[in-house]
């Protein structure tokens, strides 16, 4: 019984390439292509330079005048934990989470029905302008220690860049101390 000839590895630009045939002469599987993908993947995370580039595009806003019953409706239909709260100009006047109408409304004995999200607007929203790179994202959200950041073009609002956006564009050593820097200190 003759025996498959032993791979050959050779570095052809620093990739690993397999060099040799099975028994019915068809190509083995390239067993480096998990990592060529995961090289691909490092690469286009890299390349992704801007907070429009990683942002969620087209966030959803609450009305100022909306009731928190609404927002956590649509915080529920959205499958979201924030959601940016406009004034009647559309433009951002602030965040409101899951959290907030739990701790600053239900938790108080107020009625969610009748309380509005500009009831828990607290001052001007940190923001971001769409074309900042994304070190600059990762700085504002860490010293900021915020999960969440609305990312502004022209004034106006044009998406949300969360944890979970960071975590598909990034490279995991930024995302993990990105982690480290918010969580760990919170």
């Amino acid at each position: 019984m003759r025996r498959p000839p032993v791979p050959r590895m050779h570095r052809h630009e620093d990739e690993p390439t397999l060099e040799s045939k099975t028994k019915n002469g068809r190509d083995r599987p390239d067993f480096v292509t998990a990592s060529r993908a995961a090289a691909d993947d490092t690469r286009r995370r890299t390349e992704m330079t801007t907070a429009q580039e990683i942002m969620h595009a087209g966030a959803t806003c609450i009305k100022e005048n909306e009731t928190l019953e609404d927002a956590a409706r649509r915080m529920k239909e959205l499958d979201v934990g924030a959601l940016p709260i406009c004034g009647p100009d559309d433009r951002l006047h602030g965040i409101i989470t899951d959290r907030d109408i739990v701790v600053a409304c239900l938790a108080k004995g107020k009625d969610p029905k009748t309380m509005t999200a500009g009831h828990l607007e607290q001052g001007k929203p940190i923001t971001i302008d769409a074309g900042a790179e994304t070190d600059q994202v990762l700085r504002t959200m860490e010293v900021h220690r915020i999960r969440r950041l609305p990312v502004i073009d022209d004034h106006r609002l044009v998406g949300m860049i969360s944890e979970a956006d960071l975590a598909r564009h990034l490279p995991e050593d930024q995302v993990g101390q990105f982690v480290e820097a918010v969580c760990a200190a919170a």
